[in-house]
């Protein structure tokens, strides 16, 4: 079997400028990854799980796990000092590390360290999601906003882990989606899905329907056709829908699916992170023959404001993304 380690090396002539960079800085990944996925297996048994009572800069509530795997993960990077620095979900402003080595670094890390945190305390899989661009400001100084507030397609990797029934972590770095599989027994991630990718069609759909009432008129109707008895095209469709992004997202990567978070009339410019979600997640659906959207624009074109900008994501197979766009375009004069 191959190691994640030697996956990336083998891979590392796709990147001839990287000369190892990016293949340390996803091993940095992978090591905070193990450090977490073990803190998370004992949750329950120590004191980790639960809020802290502290808000982060959206107004949420951190979870102890939340503070936990931010720690770890810039840790991680910035030992390795292949990062000039990193922008977080956990945190206000983005982080420049300051070393000699970290600021010669051409990469910035983008990430959100624990998504769907408060899922934890009843035992439901949780993940991490992260993004990395090449900065555009001059090597040999501290990062600025500019190198963190780049569209979706400068990316040069993304992935995410899923702390599930099995520990897995999957990529890109534009050359196809790969998954691995943690042995807990060694500590070590496995290839088990090369080239992973998603079917043009699925029957699962993805979405809160407890907000139903607050949705744009083409979710409502969109949601009606998934509803729609046609067996032609095997609807109705299946609603599964976890809440936790990474969780969700992998089951419609593997099974084919379409996940939606739309805007509402309390969120009218939607909840999802353009940065530290949307746009990784973007990145590793078009990889593996899928569509993400705001409903109107490609996710990955989108040029980002500000580090915690929110837009509504539509992400999945790509007719059945397409499908949903074109219900959007059809009935949004009736929002104006």
């Amino acid at each position: 079997m191959i190691t994640l380690g030697e996956y990336i090396i083998e891979k590392q002539h796709q990147f001839p400028d990287a000369t190892g960079e990016l293949t340390q800085l996803l091993g940095a990944i992978r090591l905070a990854a193990k450090v977490v996925n073990r803190e998370i297996n004992k949750a329950g048994l120590v004191d980790i799980i639960g809020a802290t009572g502290v808000e982060n800069v959206q107004g949420e509530v951190q979870q102890k796990l939340d503070l936990y795997a931010n720690e770890k993960f810039k840790a991680a990077l910035e030992a390795r000092g292949e990062v000039c620095g990193v922008a977080s979900e956990e945190e206000d402003e983005f982080v420049s590390f300051d070393s000699a080595r970290s600021i010669d670094s051409k990469y910035v890390v983008l990430m959100d360290p624990l998504d769907g945190s408060s899922n934890i305390d009843v035992n439901v899989s949780v993940g991490t999601i992260f993004s990395i661009y090449k900065r555009i400001s001059p090597c040999g100084a501290p990062a600025v906003l500019e190198d963190f507030l780049q569209p979706g397609h400068r990316q040069v990797a993304a992935g995410y882990v899923v702390y599930g029934s099995s520990t897995m972590l999957v990529y890109t770095t534009g050359h196809g989606v790969h998954g691995f599989t943690c042995d807990p027994s060694l500590g070590v991630f496995y290839l088990s899905h090369e080239n992973m990718t998603i079917p043009d069609d699925g029957v699962i759909y993805s979405i809160n329907e407890g907000n139903y009432l607050k949705f744009p008129t083409g979710v409502k109707k969109y949601l009606k056709y998934c509803q729609e008895i046609e067996p032609e095209t095997n609807r109705p469709y299946t609603s599964r829908y976890i809440g936790s992004l990474v969780s969700d997202f992998h089951r419609n990567l593997l099974k084919g699916g379409i996940y939606i978070y739309p805007s509402t009339a309390s969120a009218p410019k939607g909840k999802l992170r353009l940065l530290y979600e949307c746009n990784p997640m973007a990145f590793l659906i078009e990889q593996a023959g899928g569509k993400a959207s705001d409903g109107f624009t490609r996710i990955m074109d989108i040029e980002p404001e500000e580090l915690h900008q929110r837009v509504p994501f539509f992400c999945g197979s790509k007719h059945m993304v397409e499908t949903v766009e074109e219900m959007m375009r059809e009935y949004s004069s009736e929002e104006q």
